[in-house]
């Protein structure tokens, strides 16, 4: 097992950074229109994602890494949502979700995971 030196280490923050690149590349494609909308919205949220990771992870207690893993998670939920809004959006007949569906199902989960081990 590797050891963990800082939050650049953790696999969730390293998915979290993949997964905001592919977020950027799909909103790539919406109309300029959702520029202001879910564009800017769905970016936000998964930017949130890593950001919240890593402030968590310096943080100087277990207390506050685990807030800040809440609100990670919180946006997790929050992009989960926007992206299901975009699929049933004519928008979103033609885009592939299936990089971005697939990591956000990954750091979702291991969100979950880190946020129980950090309850006991």
């Amino acid at each position: 097992m590797k050891t963990i030196f800082t939050y650049k280490d953790l696999i969730i923050w390293q998915r979290s950074m993949e997964l905001v690149v592919e977020v950027y590349r799909l909103t790539t494609n919406f109309p300029k229109s959702e520029m202001y909308g879910l564009t800017s919205q769905m970016r936000r949220c998964a930017v949130s994602i890593p950001s919240n990771i890593a402030e968590g992870r310096r943080r100087s207690s277990r207390k506050e890494y685990r807030y800040f893993m809440t609100i990670a998670y919180g946006s997790g939920a929050e992009l989960e949502t926007q992206i299901e809004i975009v699929k049933r959006l004519p928008i979103g007949e033609s885009l592939n979700f299936n990089l971005v569906d697939a990591l956000l199902d990954e750091i979702m989960r291991m969100s979950n995971k880190t946020l129980s081990t950090l309850r006991n």
